[in-house]
């Protein structure tokens, strides 16, 4: 039986009030090796009503969304019913839609197979007209503009957030009257998750179902109508957005609307000394096949002292990870200086020196992608000392073992292989991987996005705790999410790949003064209105 500690209506039930839902999920439960992923979950899905699944990674949010495609995971046991409408499917926005985009297809292509599909019964000459039409229309609905422009352009060359909006108008073209949306907004900067806001909203108000899949607390429950809140694959409370937020029922909702963060920040080190890492008048560029190279990145003067933590925010494409992967040299197509203690650092990580390689360490946004899912995850963090610092494989394993467990993943946690770990573990092991390289910077871009509040507060903890330990590590801090740039001394702010303002944490959170930072300030203060936060 699923646990329930609210006293609203049972799922199953309809009052008269109420509409008929057009997807419905009765006591799911799916096992894979015997072992429950989602045990006893019932979801309906009310037309123009947002409901919402919130809960730690693993949990069971996915899982449960992706029932209502009928999709579940290889080899799955799969018991309970699920529902949808006849008259329309449901559709899927995943939290990484360049994954279901055809990379070697334009958008009007993509568009056009569905489009086409639909107006068969027209006469002929009439067909090419009423499927741009109707493309067009899907895209305004998307609140995607100038798409003229973008029908022309393949996948790649769209932004995260338009390839999300290009995934959201195939849904609409094909007449979906629930759409699953999943993470929509990780990894996005305050305005463009406002937007996405309005986006789901403008949905709903049209008579869609939304079913939100997020850890994203603030967006819940400025869209939510109704909440349900998972762990360890079962609802352990649901109810309104309003009644959870106000008075959680459940010591697991309690926790996750503890938002927050147990670190407090702390104070800049006092001899900051010559900067440990050092870059002047860098100058990115991408090649974009025939248009040649775009700047897209200019950073006149940047410095990170010895033991001073470093937050590099700004909107989705404005630089930041660019920046992050010319100075770990992932990025070679960049001109100025980068310099590690007044040396110049080789702009490819192939010419690197094994000193160099260990000295500036690179954390992913996403760590299941950087590790090798055949190998258990301590042999892939110790082999880091073995090949940077020359330790033999059994000294090695012992410093492995003990930074993994120090950064809190349990002792038999560490003999897994990457599959078999939450993303909250993971990205604790991919932090311990570039530990053991003992580095004198440590870059980590966007190492918390994706992961719930519980989770999250984990992960800053034990960088804060890091920087106080170790006084010979400087952190570099990719990040959209303010409340985690408060943890820095320092923040520089990035708004169309320049360098717009930089200064202590603390002036430019409370007295920004370039127009961009105070605009990212004031956007971030009305979502949280919106939120009640």
């Amino acid at each position: 039986m699923t646990e329930r500690n609210d006293t609203t209506a049972p799922t199953g039930a309809c009052t008269d009030a109420e509409p008929a839902p057009v997807a419905e999920i009765r006591d799911l439960r799916v096992e894979i090796d015997g072992r429950a992923i989602v045990d006893g979950v019932h979801l309906r899905a009310l037309p123009g009503k947002v409901t919402a699944l919130v809960g730690a990674s693993g949990s069971g949010k996915t899982t449960t969304g992706l029932a209502l495609l009928g999709a579940y995971p290889s080899g799955a046991r799969v018991t309970g019913d699920v529902r949808v409408a006849a008259d329309g499917p449901a559709g899927y926005v995943p939290q990484h839609p360049a994954s279901v985009l055809n990379p070697a297809r334009r958008v009007s292509a993509l568009l056009n197979d569905i489009a086409r599909t639909q107006v068969r019964d027209l006469p002929r000459h009439e067909r090419r007209a009423a499927a741009r039409k109707r493309i067009l229309q899907a895209l305004s609905d998307a609140q995607l503009p100038h798409a003229e422009a973008l029908l022309r352009r393949y996948p790649h060359q769209l932004s995260g957030g338009q390839q999300q909006r290009v995934v959201l108008a195939q849904a609409l073209l094909l007449g979906a009257r629930v759409i699953v949306a999943d993470e929509p907004t990780t990894g996005q900067d305050a305005l463009t998750k406002s937007r996405i806001v309005d986006q789901l909203a403008a949905l709903a108000a049209r008579g869609i179902a939304v079913v939100l899949l997020s850890h994203d607390l603030d967006v819940v429950h400025a869209l939510a109508d109704e909440v349900l809140v998972m762990r360890a694959g079962r609802v352990v409370e649901s109810g309104p957005v309003q009644r959870l937020w106000l008075a959680p029922r459940h010591e697991w909702t309690r926790q996750l609307l503890d938002t927050r963060p147990s670190s407090t920040g702390h104070e800049p080190p006092s001899d900051t000394g010559r900067p440990v890492l050092r870059v002047r008048h860098l100058t990115a560029r991408h090649r974009d096949g025939a248009h040649g190279p775009t700047v897209v990145l200019r950073t006149p003067e940047l410095a990170l002292h010895p033991g001073e933590s470093l937050a590099v925010v700004g909107r989705s494409g404005s630089g930041k990870t660019t920046l992050a992967r010319c100075l770990a040299g992932l990025h070679r197509d960049h001109d100025g200086q980068v310099h590690l203690d007044g040396t110049p650092l080789p702009r490819s990580v192939r010419q690197r020196s094994r000193a160099q390689l260990a000295a500036v360490q690179y954390v992913f946004q996403d760590a299941r992608a950087a590790f090798d899912e055949h190998r258990p995850v301590l042999d892939q963090v110790a082999r880091t000392a073995v090949r940077l610092r020359g330790l033999d494989h059994e000294s090695a394993v012992q410093e492995a073992l003990a930074t993994l467990t120090g950064l809190g993943l349990p002792p038999e946690a560490t003999h897994r292989l990457p599959s078999e770990l939450s993303g909250g573990e993971l990205q604790r092991a991919a932090l311990a991987r570039a530990l053991l390289a003992r580095p004198r910077v440590l870059i980590c871009d966007e190492i918390t996005s994706g992961l719930d509040t519980v989770t999250r507060r984990g992960i800053l903890d034990a960088l804060t705790d890091l920087l106080r330990d170790r006084a010979d590590v400087s952190l570099m801090l990719i990040t959209h999410d303010l409340e985690s740039a408060r943890l820095a001394h320092r923040i520089a702010v990035l708004e169309a790949g320049e360098l717009v303002e930089q200064g202590p944490a603390h002036r430019i959170l409370t007295e920004p003064r370039h127009p961009f930072t105070v605009s990212l300030m004031e956007t971030t203060a009305r979502l949280e209105a919106k939120t009640g936060a």
